[in-house]
């Protein structure tokens, strides 16, 4: 077979075929094909054949479009060969992210024994929910055993832990055979911080621009067309090879570009010639804190070609209001208007002042353009609980009825919502930050560091759980033998019910904002959608009138009485939600 590589500033370029350092050598030739600066050579090999490249005399290092490196990330890699998947989901047509009930996985902790193979067998769980995509956080390979994913520095890689590539192709091929759509989440914004030796094979990173995480990728510089080439090539394999239906592309700010095409442009039209090839719909969704459209605008129209992005206007205005929390960003959100704000118009910061950037932030959303389903909506996410000092989740925070409200909300709201996992039964278990790397300098750097922050936001440092304590990783994991608690059986029940709303009733997935209202009165709150109304009460009962038409309670949750039929509306308990038909739409 032919191995090759990327190279340009190299003087000579050897393969080393084995898993040691005592490897056989094979001189390589610097071909310039299939673009300037690569370096070929002919040697057997085969699905898990073990190689490397020493870069003028060095050490071996990883390929950096390495598959699998199954003796970690300072290692040797292995050859993967696709055509060795033995795929049985021939059948499967796709699935649009757009109004998709997507669901937030880490699968480190989905399950105890946190790999691919383990969370097939509670795929069943997620089909009941109602689920239609499985997000899965970061699988690229990363130093040690377990990470969030965030710390990967081989993207082209499956972490070996989770079962390596077999297994994540093995994962995928079960998700279509239930009808789950995968969506991959991928980090192209950064590498981590053990293992990266990009920079020794060429100009993968610049100083042309500052990311928060050190040099940024080489998106615009000397080099930079083989570094695009780099992340769109790999992009696209987890489509193709990997029959991955979507991707979550992390925090696309800090991808900076001063190219006259963007990166994500770029990838947006690649992706859609890609998707006609295969015969079905390939997803990218975008983090950005941007609070701009432009990153859902098709490419033929200037924009960067997402069909979605996370909304992190939806989480901050539904978690201020129902916690009460102020504190860093939160401080413009925690009333009732700015939720209304927020889902008539998907982004709170759109031309307002933003106190936490000090600074006025974000566009205005054209709504008769940009459906309500190009934006994401949760109530939690692997940021929002893992960032928290002790990885609390929203249940932690909250009465049973104010989750069950801030759910209904989101789930029957306009946008694409995401559920994070354990939230549907409100898991008992905390979600923490940690990591697991073997460098102890390393590991305890990043102790101190995560300690530091938060006791500079007033935390007593003892309280931050250490990252690099297995325990914290091992409190981290889902525990599945709370399903059967009533407490946790009610929350369940009602996650299903809403998506069931959601799956059955048109209006209640209806897509366009200008269609939206929100009234606010008092302690209740009350989203329109179509001839059906949702109805939240926070602090005392009251009278709710909507719509001056008879009304029937399609669904409800609430801490106290159930609610109480009036002429032409309800009367409410002092924590609650309540689904009403309306006889005649207002």
């Amino acid at each position: 077979m032919q191995f090759g590589v990327w190279a340009p500033r190299a003087r000579e370029v050897e393969l080393v075929l084995g898993a040691g350092q005592e490897g056989r050598s094979v001189p390589m030739e610097r071909t310039d094909s299939p673009r300037e600066g690569w370096w070929t050579a002919e040697a057997e090999g085969a699905h898990g054949t073990r190689y490397a490249f020493r870069i003028d005399g060095g050490d071996p290092r990883p390929d950096p479009r390495t598959g699998w490196q199954p003796e970690g990330v300072h290692a040797a890699g292995a050859v993967v060969d696709p055509a060795t998947f033995a795929w049985t989901d021939s059948g499967w047509a796709g699935r649009s992210v757009h109004g998709a009930v997507v669901y937030e996985l880490h699968v480190g902790t989905f399950t105890e024994a946190g790999t691919f193979a383990a969370a097939v067998q509670r795929l069943d769980h997620l089909v009941e929910l109602g689920v239609d995509v499985v997000e899965v956080l970061p699988v690229s390979a990363w130093d040690g055993p377990w990470n969030w994913g965030y710390d990967g520095v081989a993207p082209y890689a499956v972490q070996h832990e989770y079962g390596g590539p077999d297994g994540f192709a093995a994962f995928v091929d079960a998700c279509h055979a239930k009808g789950l759509a995968v969506a991959l989440d991928c980090v192209y914004n950064h590498l981590g911080p053990s293992g990266n030796y990009l920079a020794e094979f060429g100009p993968y990173f610049t100083d042309k621009h500052d990311t928060p995480w050190g040099a940024a990728v080489n998106l615009d510089d000397t080099g930079s067309v083989e570094v695009r080439r780099w992340i769109c090539d790999n992009a696209l394999r987890w489509f193709r090879d990997f029959h991955v239906d979507a991707l979550r592309l992390d925090a696309v700010h800090a991808l900076v570009d001063d190219s006259p095409t963007h990166v994500l442009a770029q990838l947006a039209d690649e992706t859609a010639a890609l998707s006609a090839q295969l015969g079905r719909p390939l997803g990218l969704i975008a983090e950005s804190d941007l609070n701009d459209a432009v990153m859902v605008t098709p490419t033929a129209a200037g924009g960067r070609g997402m069909d979605a992005q996370w909304d992190d206007d939806v989480h901050h205005a539904l978690h201020a209001w129902l916690t009460g929390e102020r504190q860093g960003y939160y401080a413009d959100f925690g009333d009732a208007e700015v939720v209304k704000t927020v889902f008539e118009e998907a982004f709170f910061h759109a031309e307002r002042f933003s106190s936490f950037r000090g600074e006025v932030w974000g566009k205005k959303v054209d709504r008769a353009t940009v459906p309500g389903t190009a934006f994401l909506g949760y109530l939690q996410t692997h940021d929002q609980v893992g960032n928290r000092a002790i990885g609390d989740r929203i249940g932690h925070l909250l009465s049973p009825a104010r989750q069950a409200a801030g759910a209904a909300l989101y789930l029957l709201g306009p946008f694409t919502p995401m559920v994070f996992m354990g939230e549907e039964w409100n898991a008992s278990t905390k979600w923490q930050f940690f990591t697991s790397f073997p460098d102890p300098e390393l590991g305890k750097a990043v102790s101190e560091g995560r300690r530091g922050e938060f006791g500079q936001h007033g935390w007593d440092a003892e309280d931050v759980p250490d990252p690099q304590d297995p325990a914290t990783r091992e409190n981290s994991v889902l525990r599945w033998d709370e399903l059967g608690a009533p407490e946790h059986a009610r929350m369940l029940d009602w996650y299903r019910t809403l998506t069931g709303l959601r799956r059955s009733v048109p209006a209640l997935a209806d897509a366009d904002l200008r269609r939206v209202r929100v009234d606010v009165a008092g302690n209740a709150l009350v989203l329109h959608r179509g001839d059906h109304r949702i109805v939240v009460t926070l602090g005392e009962g009251t009278d709710v009138e909507v719509g001056g038409a008879p009304v029937e309670v399609v669904a409800a949750f609430t801490d106290g009485p159930a609610p109480e039929l009036l002429a032409t509306g309800v009367r409410t308990a002092a924590e609650s939600v309540v689904v009403l038909r309306v006889a005649s739409a207002a």
